[in-house]
């Protein structure tokens, strides 16, 4: 293939996350003209950690990213579990419940990884914060493109990298209610501070249908707290509406035990408070024209598979793959779908192939569940057969294509 007969193709990425900065990574070192542009005001630090597994590793090593993120490893060493009187049940490793393995398997904050994306890209790609495509019209041979800020501008290529409820993805298939797959979980996410001494662990309360969590990347005077629960519609009255959300979980958590009236307080004066649906992104087709989605816009797997992050990466690196190899974008479209989609639907069963260890819905569960943690035998053999070896052959099921040499 002989990439310098062709002229630059201009692509812009709508969303600077994961997928974005990656896929802008790789398109750059094929000789694209890359523009990203970012409704925050900057590429967003800090948050949860999330697992670099399987074949997303191989991936961030052929960007030459792995001794930097081997750094910023935070090392999560135990999960243990509590009854609903708040007293131990047992503990596991991280690698029984997400199926990783144990000194291959990268865990990072979601921000050092983003930084990581980004840092090489500050003097190459062209980055717009604060703003967000406002219209797109494609004339099959470009798409003109307005953005927010009233910026006009052309391109050859555009790709929405911005996430579950992604803007992109309504502007050229229209509203997200036909293609999002709501898996019956409310969750509220934020920070707090650490008065319960954890480091490099999670603590989870469980009742059925229920879930209180407090995560500690390392010793730090802040501390990640998670409400998580079954509700049988999602909650759309209260999606704009922040008193309305924290009134709606604060409800759901009436008990005075363990840490939870500590959780619920969190939750209430948190400035960082997350709200959203456990949901997935199912489509037909993850193009339409000269417009194509990445990352969770095309499939989200949701955090209860613990793979978006690690798909998004291997998604960036295919697309851009068949990108550089196809002159023809409809051809590279239809070829980064094929090797994806399977990877992507793979990994997406994980979420809704059992998941009860973490967030047992049934009475009948969680006794089964607690049952398996007092006996760690029982417990390894269930990890052995169930989730974890089925989640280590989704990680990998990909063998990454080798494309012609980047630049």
């Amino acid at each position: 293939m002989n990439r310098t007969s062709r002229p630059t193709r201009r692509v812009l990425i709508s969303g600077a996350s994961i997928a974005g900065p990656a896929l802008a990574y790789w398109l750059d070192r094929y000789g694209f003209e890359v523009t990203v542009v970012e409704k925050a005001s900057a590429v967003r630090g800090g948050g949860y950690a999330i697992d670099i597994r399987g074949t997303a590793r191989e991936v961030v090593d052929r960007m030459g990213l792995l001794s930097v993120l081997r750094k910023a490893h935070v090392n999560s060493q135990r999960i243990t579990f509590l009854d609903a009187a708040g007293d131990t049940v047992g503990a596991l490793q991280p690698e029984q419940v997400t199926g990783g393995e144990a000194g291959l398997d990268l865990e990072v904050r979601r921000g050092d990884l983003a930084d990581a994306l980004h840092t090489p890209l500050r003097d190459r790609v062209e980055f717009l914060f604060e703003d967000s495509i406002a219209t797109l019209d494609d004339t099959g041979d470009a798409v003109h493109v307005v953005l927010d800020s009233g910026v006009r501008r052309t391109f050859d290529l555009v790709v929405g990298a911005d996430g579950l409820h992604s803007n992109t993805r309504r502007l050229v298939l229209g509203p997200e209610e036909p293609f999002h797959h709501y898996l019956g979980h409310v969750f509220a996410g934020f920070t707090l501070p650490n008065e319960f001494g954890l480091a490099h662990e999670a603590v989870i309360w469980n009742e059925p249908g229920r879930g209180a969590t407090l995560y500690a990347h390392e010793p730090s005077d802040r501390v990640h707290g998670f409400l998580t629960f079954t509700r049988e519609t999602p909650p759309i009255e209260a999606f704009r509406d922040p008193r309305a959300q924290r009134d709606l979980v604060a409800a759901r958590f009436p008990e005075r035990v363990w840490h939870l009236p500590r959780l619920v307080e969190g939750m209430r004066r948190a400035d960082d408070l997350f709200f959203d649906v456990v949901s997935q992104i199912h489509l037909r087709t993850w193009s339409h024209g000269r417009v194509v989605l990445a990352g969770d816009a095309a499939h989200a797997t949701s955090f209860l598979s613990g793979q978006g992050s690690s798909v998004a990466l291997v998604g960036a690196y295919v697309l851009a793959g068949e990108l550089a190899t196809h002159a023809d974008h409809a051809e590279a479209f239809a070829a980064y779908e094929r090797r994806m989609r399977p990877f992507a639907e793979r990994n997406q069963a994980l979420a809704t192939s059992g998941g009860t260890v973490v967030t047992p819905t049934t009475r009948e569960q969680l006794e089964a569940r607690n049952a398996m943690l007092r006996d760690p035998a029982a417990m390894a053999r269930a990890m052995a057969t169930q989730g974890a070896e089925e989640g280590r052959a989704a990680h990998s099921s990909l063998a990454l294509p080798d494309y012609p040499q980047a630049g």
